[in-house]
C-alpha cells in the first residue's frame, strides 16, 4: 500500500487554492492531481485538517467487542468447545459472529485454542 503524501506538499496545494489558484492549476503546479487537490481542499474546507487519516488496522473488532462478556461466559462454561459450536451458540442468543472472528477475538484475548488431554482423537485423521 503506498504511503501518504507529505504534509508539506498538501499544505502548500491547499495554502495555493486559498490564494485564489483554481485546484486544477494548483495541482498542475504541484504537479498532484486534480482530483486529489479538491479532496484535500475540501478535507481542509470541513474538517481543518490537512494532515492524511491513519491507514489500515483493524476497523471491526469493536462489533465483537461488544459482546465480549458473553462470549467469555459461553467459552468459559464449555472451555473444549468447537468454534463453529460457539458461534453457533451466540446465534441463539442474536449475536452473529463468524467462526474466523472468533478465533481473532480469542487470539486478542490470549485464550488457547487447543484441544485438551481429555477431547477425544478424531476417526477421521491418519491411523
Amino acid at each position: 500500500m503506498p504511503s501518504a503524501l507529505s504534509v508539506d506538499l498538501r499544505e502548500r496545494v491547499v495554502s495555493a487554492t486559498l490564494e485564489g489558484a483554481s485546484r486544477r492549476q494548483a495541482a498542475k503546479r504541484f504537479g498532484v492531481s486534480p482530483a486529489r487537490a479538491l479532496r484535500w481542499h475540501e478535507s481542509f474546507a470541513q474538517e481543518g485538517r490537512i494532515a492524511p487519516k491513519p491507514q489500515g488496522g483493524d476497523q471491526r473488532s469493536h462489533r465483537i467487542e461488544a459482546h465480549a462478556e458473553l462470549i467469555l461466559q459461553t467459552y468459559q462454561a464449555h472451555p473444549q468447545i468447537f468454534l463453529r459450536e460457539l458461534r453457533d451458540a451466540l446465534q441463539e442468543q442474536n449475536v452473529k459472529v463468524s467462526t474466523s472472528s472468533l478465533s481473532r477475538f480469542l487470539a486478542r484475548h490470549a485464550i488457547p485454542r487447543q484441544k485438551g488431554p481429555h477431547t477425544r482423537l478424531s476417526r477421521t485423521g491418519r491411523m
